[in-house]
């Protein structure tokens, strides 16, 4: 018979033998326990110039995204949130060619830390994870909570349509007219669960528009050998599944825009039809609701 009980929540500060040393190496061991995803340990300890150690550099194995990592037993404090912008600062200086962000570790992360935070996010890709503690008898068990995502920065292009507008002839010389007609194919499978929607043809991507309005929950960027498609959709092993078990290429999510990025050959839109108009509807339901 299972039984059901109610674990007891500690402190790691008042508990003997735990230090953020021991709650570095179990986050070294296993990267996934923080919620993040199945991310690739770059280093430990990383000393930066005249500003002490990085406790942990993750990178995602599937992109170029990087993440600078700081733990912290107890509750956050400005030192502390100073000192992680500060990594996060350095490594991005550094390493202009991935995509950085800053995340803290704490045990205690306050409202008052949140207020402040929320300020600039945004501005600095930032997430914060608390990290809760219940004792098995005589084991301790670790929860990773993110309660704190960084904001999803919109697509610039979108606040610049007025002025980036192109046409069709633009994306036929830039693309070819196969790779242009593989965005008008994307567009019937749309309008076949949602009609209304129009091309909307960019300087950066070609969008899409209800009403003369962008609603851009996919974008489209033909190529001159396939067409790029992007779906602003929430990471999740799920979606991973689907698109992997359905051997779609996908090209790397990009946390920046909160999108998965699919290369589609030419012929694979009709071979593939009934799964990417599966992902479609629900990158147009989370965007819309």
């Amino acid at each position: 018979m299972t039984t059901i009980f109610n674990p007891k929540r500690i402190s790691i500060t008042q508990f003997d033998g735990i230090s953020e040393k021991n709650i570095q190496e179990k986050i070294a061991e296993d990267t996934s326990i923080i919620g993040l995803g199945d991310l690739v340990l770059k280093d430990k300890e990383r000393i930066q110039p005249r500003a002490g150690r990085l406790d942990l550099l993750l990178q995602d194995p599937d992109s170029n995204r990087r993440y600078e990592i700081e733990i912290q037993l107890g509750k956050t404090d400005e030192s502390h949130i100073i000192r992680t912008i500060e990594y996060w600062d350095i490594e991005k200086k550094r390493y202009p060619q991935y995509d950085h962000c800053a995340v803290i570790i704490a045990e205690d992360i306050t409202s008052r830390f949140l207020n402040v935070v929320s300020l600039f996010n945004g501005f600095i890709p930032l997430i914060a994870i608390q990290m809760n503690a219940y004792k098995f008898g005589s084991e301790i068990g670790l929860v990773f909570t993110k309660v704190l995502d960084e904001m999803p920065l919109g697509l610039v292009e979108e606040d610049e349509e007025v002025k980036e507008v192109t046409d069709r002839e633009y994306w036929l010389k830039r693309g070819t007219k196969t790779t242009v007609a593989m965005a008008d194919s994307m567009l019937d499978i749309i309008n076949s669960f949602k009609p209304g929607y129009e091309l909307k043809y960019n300087k950066f991507y070609i969008g899409l528009a209800t009403d003369g309005h962008p609603n851009n929950f996919a974008i489209f960027k033909p190529q001159k050998n396939y067409l790029r498609l992007e779906l602003r959709l929430p990471k999740s092993e799920e979606t991973d599944e689907v698109i992997e078990n359905n051997d779609l290429d996908q090209m790397g999510y990009d946390n920046s825009w909160g999108a998965y990025r699919i290369r589609l050959n030419k012929g694979e839109i009709n071979k593939k039809k009934d799964v990417i108009t599966s992902l479609l509807k629900d990158a147009e339901k989370n965007f819309n609701g």
